[in-house]
């Protein structure tokens, strides 16, 4: 079988097009809030606001994601298991005891970049 120089590049540049979009799945930048409360999670769990724990919109339950906080360069690592933010340009709802170590409590949202591990 002979395969062309057309046909090898092409195949090159999906594949590079396929790793560009993995990698791109596996970070998103936007804004970040918290919430305390000790209701139930979408997962079934009592949310517990001393956890390291986080909502987001699609990411199965379970996911581990380092939030990093773009304006102080503070990071922590939260596991989803709830659902949410339900509030236009926010891309992950973490507890309290995560915003804390983010360093925006006060601030209420801060601009982080999320990756998942």
């Amino acid at each position: 079988m002979v395969i062309s120089a057309r046909t090898l590049a092409a195949a090159a540049t999906l594949a590079v097009s396929i790793v560009t979009f993995q990698a791109d799945a596996l970070a998103q930048t936007g804004r970040a809030s918290w919430y305390a409360l000790t209701s139930k999670t979408a997962s079934g769990e009592r949310c517990n606001p001393n956890a390291l724990t986080a909502a987001h919109p699609s990411l199965p339950f379970g996911t581990k994601v380092r939030v990093d906080n773009l304006k102080n360069g503070k990071s922590v690592v939260v596991r989803i298991n709830d659902r949410g933010p339900f509030v236009g340009g926010r891309i992950i709802d973490v507890t309290k005891a995560a915003a804390r170590v983010l360093g925006f409590i006060g601030a209420g949202t801060a601009k982080v970049r999320l990756t998942v591990l």
